[in-house]
């Protein structure tokens, strides 16, 4: 099958965990990167041997790019996507697809009037953890899901991130910033969601920066820190969650676990793709690791992958721009029913995706694991 030709524009520190999960799929080709600094793309593509680096414009006009993979800031994300629609390129955008409904809705239909196709991270879904999950439910372990938790919970990003300002400004905050993960992966498990009740604070209105290149710099804080909610689902499931960045001490919650009629599943981080996955039955004295039912290769950039193969076989992509935007309308309603202390029912609605099949080898563009390496630290 021909190589899908991908231009990348923004080569901050996202990139490369894009760039190296590439690696392993044979039908993308990275022809060209882009940013607003010339010398960051030139620097990624001598890095990972792309064969042009460019200001964005020049990447827009190039005829030979198939699909541009946006990992531009949260800000930026609506106006790159649009530009490269306008040039007649297909997108895959980091996440949020964008900053609210409207910008969302915009990129939504100038991609249906060209006819090209959006996608968006996260595709964390697509791991062997959350796709295990998903087999598990479909097949009936836990019987009827009627409740889940979700909680992310860290001291932020100032102390590691190398520029924590935008995570304080509109659009960042541990909502927006990590909202998509959960979110993404309680749709694919227990499809769309109806009506979201949140509450929300910003706990300190400004912080000071850890981080080695800003360290000692204020933070202007102008976004919630901590949100905590309900989120009520079509098929009847009701969720509790929270999203802060106000957890100065480690938590030792799970990060979300799926409560049925026969049982409790406790599923990954979102954020990963092969965490471990824990269930107990009624059936169960003590909690089992289940050993995952997918044994393929994923990381960042398995959802442009899938999204490249689907445009080629003429069928849905599962990392969709449906998808992605009907997360962003749970994360703007949930701000929304914090700010004016009300439930916000959610207008938008999205198919559950397919999950990966879990045979590999009729899918050539899935790859298996590979074997991990003996652990030469142990005590023979």
């Amino acid at each position: 099958m021909q190589k899908t030709k991908v231009g990348l524009i923004g080569c901050g520190k996202i990139s490369s965990n894009y760039l190296e999960c590439i690696k392993n799929f044979d039908h993308l080709e990275i022809a060209a990167c882009a940013d607003i600094h010339l010398e960051a793309a030139n620097q990624t593509a001598s890095e990972y041997d792309i064969p042009k680096s460019s200001f964005v414009a020049e990447l827009l006009d190039d005829p030979a790019i198939e699909i541009v993979l946006n990992l531009t800031i949260p800000a930026a994300h609506v106006e790159v996507g649009k530009k490269a629609l306008m040039k007649g390129k297909h997108v895959y955008c980091e996440k949020p697809l964008a900053l609210n409904r409207n910008e969302g809705l915009e990129l939504l239909a100038l991609a249906d009037e060209k006819g090209l196709r959006i996608g968006s991270a996260p595709d964390t879904f697509l791991g062997s953890g959350l796709q295990t999950c998903r087999r598990l439910i479909d097949d009936g372990a836990i019987g009827r899901p009627h409740a889940a938790t979700a909680f992310m919970a860290s001291a932020g990003p100032e102390s590691w991130h190398p520029n924590p300002f935008f995570y304080f400004q509109k659009g960042g905050g541990p909502l927006f910033d990590m909202g998509p993960y959960y979110f993404t992966a309680l749709a694919f498990l227990l499809g769309p969601v109806e009506r979201v009740t949140a509450i929300s604070q910003i706990s300190m209105p400004e912080r000071v920066a850890t981080c080695e290149e800003h360290y000692g710099a204020s933070i202007k804080v102008e976004t919630p820190t901590h949100y905590s909610g309900l989120v009520e689902f079509e098929c009847g499931a009701l969720a509790t969650s929270m999203f802060t960045f106000d957890a100065k001490g480690k938590s030792i919650h799970p990060y979300m676990e799926i409560y049925g009629s026969k049982g409790t599943l406790i599923c990954p981080n979102p954020n990963k793709f092969d965490d471990p996955v824990l269930l107990k039955t009624t059936q169960d004295e003590e909690w089992r690791n289940i050993e995952h039912t997918h044994t393929h290769y994923a990381g960042r950039g398995i959802g442009l992958a899938d999204m490249a193969r689907a445009i080629r076989e003429n069928r849905p992509h599962r990392a969709n721009g449906q998808l992605a935007f009907h997360v962003l309308d749970i994360m703007q309603g949930f701000d929304e029913s914090s700010q004016n202390r009300e439930p916000r029912k959610i207008e938008s609605a999205c198919q559950k995706p397919e999950p990966l099949p879990i045979d590999i080898s009729d899918h050539e563009w899935l790859k298996p694991k590979p074997p991990e390496e003996p652990d030469t630290d142990k005590d023979e």
